[in-house]
């Protein structure tokens, strides 16, 4: 199976555009206020009609109420919701029956102790996306560049999909792919020129050494 690319917090039309023809197969959008990548309803409703039958479309929520995500799944009409706070698995189990769309759970990952939430959640959600642990006292829990130890998930057992993300950019997705088996990548910052400002070259060198990646697994 090919690998998923995703390439997240997107914000204008000019860098989702260049995403997409680059061949981006997931592409995201931050609803988190504190986060340089936030977007507004109406840029999400924007985006969202850009990217509709192009790409996979993902909203990016932290802890968001039901009121919350049912603005933004009317706004955007998002395939799936990434869930990336501390979303207990029966909020997650709540929020998949109530918008009946996929769930991405995201577990934050530092050491191998940091897995044993997996069970849990990989009972309630589609897709699992393990990210480096932010550092305590940040205002946000990612996007910030961070890289976890890939080798954490070298003997991981998992049924569902799952995919990586922290830290990655064109020079490392493809050590990150070759240690973890992750059958998706996902990039925000390291296709950034500064925080939430998408660099287009970026993105396109990104998508490039992913596919790479996918030609070598290939071989």
């Amino acid at each position: 199976m090919s690998l998923l690319v995703k390439i997240c917090g997107l914000s204008t039309r000019e860098t989702l555009d260049v995403a997409l023809e680059a061949g981006a197969d997931m592409v995201g959008f931050v609803f988190f206020p504190p986060s340089p990548r936030h977007l507004s309803l109406e840029v999400a409703r924007e985006l969202g009609r850009q990217a509709k039958g192009r790409a996979v479309k993902v909203a990016l929520t932290v802890d968001a109420d039901d009121a919350t995500l049912e603005n933004i799944v009317e706004t955007l009409q998002p395939d799936i919701l990434q869930l990336h706070g501390k979303e207990p698995v029966a909020r997650v189990r709540d929020i998949r029956q109530r918008f009946g769309l996929q769930v991405m759970k995201v577990i934050a990952v530092e050491t191998p102790a940091d897995l044993a939430p997996l069970a849990g959640y990989a009972a309630a959600a589609d897709r699992i996306l393990f990210d480096a642990r932010a550092p305590k006292g940040a205002t946000r829990p990612g996007g910030l560049g961070a890289v976890f130890d890939w080798r954490v998930l070298e003997k991981l057992e998992l049924d569902l999909p799952f995919m990586v993300s922290g830290g990655l950019h064109a020079d490392n997705v493809a050590e990150a792919v070759r240690i973890s088996r992750a059958g998706g990548v996902d990039v925000s910052s390291g296709v950034e020129s500064s925080p939430g400002v998408k660099d287009a070259d970026l993105i396109r060198a990104f998508i490039r050494a992913a596919r790479a990646t996918d030609e070598l697994m290939v071989r």
